[in-house]
């Protein structure tokens, strides 16, 4: 793909060279981690190494990492009224989640729809935690999940305050850190998560392969019931190969997130400030708070997103509609229905989305590609006027 730019990171990161070759070493391990024998005893070696390296990289303890298919699962295992804190079995009435949520959040996991409340968030994104404070009095032992950072947006949320008001009510907060880990600073312990959502192929590893860290709180009952592996969270062989790889790509993240991070700003800021000099009206959501470092979610008036994403697709570079849905289609941006944002700009917006391996000259073709794209937008505007 050297004839093209790859702007969609936030959707999946390519393969790292370090996950690939642990996939490929791990295919050639032919027994089930759960066996006794020495072929089943290397399989377990493979999962547990990853397990440490996937701990690692959010300062948890190895223990505490439960491998699932992916950051989704991983969702809805942790999504339960009824849990497990300290030994001791506790019933959450209510689930209480940010109005920007992710959809496997937003569905409520093992809660009812009369259980799941939505919480409002400013018009920057952020979770208003006045009005978290004000949800969860007199729940009984609140369940709230709050993602670290919106995917679309890429608006870093105040975990560490909202888990000291969820703790003050005597509830869990889980978070979704899917688009964190790996690439910004993320310690389960700092962040105060009782239990927090990592996903492979965010970070460079294969697709099918996510984690759960449950630190003071887990499930008391397992989303898929069978063998008992994972120590009974998660019932089926395990996927060795694509555990390897994410356990590789969460290593090699860890070593280079920082400098990593501070590379994507700096380009990312390049990008949106050419794209204001070009269309002014531009609209940067999330502009004036704390962002991950790699993403860009703006809206152009007169902007179609469908339309946009084509034409920078025939331009050799790949995009995204933050709004679009599992179909492919570009639908309502809940996201940005939450931040009460114009009506008119989201079926516009588009994200931008950067990664560990993008360089200068591919920041030029999306700005070229982005000129093309206003120009055809100006010759629209004028011949409807």
């Amino acid at each position: 793909m050297t004839d093209r730019a790859y702007f969609d990171w936030n959707a999946t990161a390519p393969l790292r060279p370090e996950a690939r070759a642990a996939v490929l070493a791990a295919l050639d391990v032919v027994a089930a981690p759960s066996s006794v024998h020495s072929e089943g005893r290397a399989a377990r070696a493979v999962v547990e190494r990853a397990r440490c390296q996937v701990a690692a990289l959010v300062g948890a303890e190895t223990k505490e990492a439960v491998f699932t298919s992916g950051a989704t699962e991983a969702n809805a295992l942790a999504l339960t009224p009824d849990l497990v804190a300290q030994g001791r079995p506790v019933t959450c009435e209510l689930l209480f989640v940010s109005a920007i949520e992710h959809s496997s959040v937003l569905s409520g996991g093992r809660f009812s729809a009369e259980q799941v409340e939505r919480l409002p968030v400013t018009a920057e994104g952020v979770v208003d935690l006045a009005a978290l404070r004000t949800a969860i009095v007199g729940a009984k032992a609140p369940l709230v999940s709050v993602m670290h950072a919106n995917n679309e947006t890429g608006v870093i949320q105040p975990i560490a305050e909202i888990a000291a008001i969820v703790h003050e009510a005597g509830g869990f907060l889980h978070v979704d850190a899917a688009q964190t880990a790996g690439r910004i600073a993320c310690d389960v312990a700092l962040l105060g998560a009782d239990m927090l959502t990592i996903s492979s192929h965010k970070i460079g590893g294969p697709q099918g392969a996510g984690a759960l860290i449950m630190r003071r709180v887990q499930p008391a009952t397992p989303l898929i019931k069978g063998g008992g592996q994972e120590r009974g969270f998660r019932a089926g062989t395990e996927n060795v190969a694509a555990i390897a790889g994410f356990g590789a790509a969460a290593a090699a993240a860890a070593a280079t997130y920082e400098a990593a991070g501070d590379r994507m700003a700096a380009l990312r800021d390049r990008f949106e400030t050419l794209l204001k000099l070009t269309a002014p009206d531009a609209v940067i959501f999330g502009a004036g708070v704390p962002r991950l470092p790699n993403t860009s979610y703006f809206a152009v008036p007169g902007l179609k997103a469908e339309t946009a994403v084509i034409s920078f697709d025939l331009n050799g570079v790949a995009v995204s509609s933050g709004s679009a849905c599992s179909s492919g289609k570009v639908a309502q941006s809940h996201v940005l229905t939450a931040m009460g944002a114009d009506p008119a700009l989201s079926p516009g917006a588009l994200r931008v989305s950067l990664g560990w391996t993008t360089t200068e000259p591919e920041i030029d073709r999306l700005l070229i590609a982005w000129k093309r794209v206003a120009a055809a937008l100006l010759k629209r505007q004028a011949y409807a006027a």
